[in-house]
């Protein structure tokens, strides 16, 4: 019943809309006329009347006026429920292809495709008039003449509106006289009803379904095929289709319509309408579902973009930053560059120099070379010292084979000790109050300790630091200093007779190397009594 009322309402809307002349949501009681008792056809026709003239002009479309409103009745059934009234395209697919089948045609989903397309763009559905226009413009059925057009329209309307799920001629057997006459059935979710003709005028009787009916199929008999029969409560019927095709097709459609009895249900067609529905509004809140996680991410992503930005920023400060210390560096370089260059004029100074004098005291070599002869006995000296320290260690190894029977005899005064360590400990507890003092100024010195060991962190830090730049110094000195390599080894092979030119005394002296290893005969005497006080020392240990 509370579908009945919304498809009627849906009816009252265009009527209403259509008597809302200067639309102001008012109508007035003269132009309204409520009937207690009415059909739901005539009053969908008187609704239809109100409206039709008002929204469309049918001069220049392929449908007549009855067509018109038969479309207009099934947008009704198939629109959604909510004002003002329109048709979604799934619905306006499901009305073209049921209209391209009824007509005879073929379903050509690719030009649906298109004109979906290009309702896309306009809109998402069409209202009542755009529906009819659309169909009475042909374009979903071109090569098709205007009866066809009707027909297709009429069974459709009937299939949809009418409830008519099937329906032809097929032979009924009599009651009374027993005989089997052709009959026009049309079959209806809870009646098959049978007329003289197919123009319904003329109707001969009903048969009411209910769950308790059902139907069977019956062998031939007295000249008959295709039997078969409709059992319901107190009375059955006999029924002969004309091939064993159709009568397979009534005893399903019947069969479908007891079932639907059965579990309560409504028609065929107003339960799928309503999976249609439920499918669209799943779909719709999986899409605003979608919607809602996109914008989220847009949010997201758009929080992510300012956070990129901030970061650009940073990193451009950050280049900023590195480019001006980069420049210090530079300047710092060419500064170094400039120091070192003029060391190394000042060292090429001192290297002329320095050939001059080695020009001046080319006589001296001669000494140098006696030098290294005394060198050669002062090595002879020293492996005789070496010696020496070797019989030293073999004594030490013998004091130390000493030292253990020593400390078996120690042993033996462990016992003494103990007892000396028990009066100790006795000690140690009065020296308790001085061992806590001892100890919290031990915690103060640990705390002192770790403060300077992070400032030891710190300046270890800022030394790694102060080193990089020193070993950046000193792969540019290398580079320079390979440029001075040939005067640097004279210089060192003459080192010895520089240190023969320095300033002192100008009597002989005899050295017993060159270079940084050189000591002179005072130096020697010293270092030899040194290891003799040693040697000493460690005798009377042993």
């Amino acid at each position: 019943m509370g579908l009945l009322r919304d498809e009627l309402l849906k009816s009252i809307w265009h009527a209403f809309t259509a008597l809302d002349v200067d639309q102001s949501g008012k109508v007035s009681k003269s132009q309204l006329k409520v009937r207690d008792n009415f059909d739901v056809l005539e009053f969908n026709n008187v609704c239809w009347t109100l409206c039709f003239k008002k929204n469309i002009n049918m001069s220049h479309l392929l449908v007549s006026n009855d067509d018109a409103f038969k479309i207009w009745c099934i947008f009704n059934f198939l629109s959604e429920d909510r004002y003002p009234l329109v048709i979604v395209r799934e619905e306006i697919e499901y009305f073209l292809r049921k209209l391209t089948e009824a007509m005879g045609g073929i379903w050509n989903q690719d030009k649906f495709d298109d004109y979906k397309v290009m309702l896309n763009r306009k809109q998402q559905s069409l209202s009542a008039w755009e529906l009819i226009e659309l169909v009475g413009m042909g374009h979903f059925s071109k090569g098709m003449n205007r009866q066809t057009l009707s027909m297709g329209i009429s069974e459709v309307f009937q299939e949809l509106i009418l409830d008519v799920l099937k329906q032809g001629y097929i032979m009924k057997k009599g009651h009374k006289r027993k005989n089997w006459t052709e009959r026009w059935f049309v079959l209806r979710p809870n009646s098959i009803s049978y007329y003289v003709s197919e123009d319904l005028t003329d109707k001969k009787g009903d048969i009411l379904l209910d769950h308790n009916c059902c139907v069977e199929s019956l062998p031939d008999k007295e000249g008959k095929k295709c039997l078969f029969l409709v059992k319901c409560t107190g009375k059955s019927f006999e029924i002969s289709a004309s091939d064993k095709k159709r009568k397979q097709e009534w005893i399903q459609a019947i069969q479908s319509c007891i079932q639907l009895l059965r579990l309560g249900l409504q028609s065929p067609h107003r339960e799928a309408r309503m999976r249609r529905r439920e499918l669209r509004e799943r779909q719709q809140a999986e899409q605003d579902e979608l919607v809602e996680r996109m914008r989220l991410l847009q949010t997201a992503n758009e929080n992510k973009q300012i956070m990129l930005e901030s970061m650009r920023k940073k990193l451009e400060e950050a280049a900023a930053k590195a480019v001006l210390e980069e420049h210090r560096r530079k300047q710092t370089q060419s500064d170094l560059q400039d120091r070192y260059r003029m060391d190394l004029e000042r060292e090429k100074m001192v290297r002329q120099q320095m050939e001059k004098q080695v020009a001046q005291k080319s006589s001296e070599v001669e000494q140098y070379l006696q030098r290294v002869q005394e060198l050669e006995d002062m090595y002879r000296r020293l492996e005789d010292a070496l010696e020496d320290e070797r019989q030293a260690r073999q004594d030490e190894e013998t004091m130390r084979k000493l030292q253990a029977r020593l400390l078996e005899e120690e042993s033996a005064k462990r016992a003494e000790l103990e007892q000396i360590h028990l009066q100790q400990q006795r000690a140690i507890s009065q020296t308790q109050a001085e061992k806590q003092q001892l100890e919290s100024e031990r915690l103060a010195k640990e705390t002192a300790l770790q403060a300077a060991m992070l400032q030891l962190e710190n300046l270890e830090k800022e030394r790694h630091g102060a080193l990089e730049q020193y070993e950046m110094v000193t792969k540019k000195l290398e580079q320079a200093a390979n440029k001075t390599k040939t005067w640097k080894d004279k210089v060192a092979k003459h080192e010895g007779l520089v240190r023969l030119i320095q300033p002192g005394a100008k009597g002989p002296q005899r050295m017993t190397n060159w270079g940084p290893a050189a000591f002179t005969d005072t130096e020697l005497d010293l270092r030899k009594k040194s290891w003799q006080e040693q040697k000493n020392h460690n005798q009377p240990t042993q």
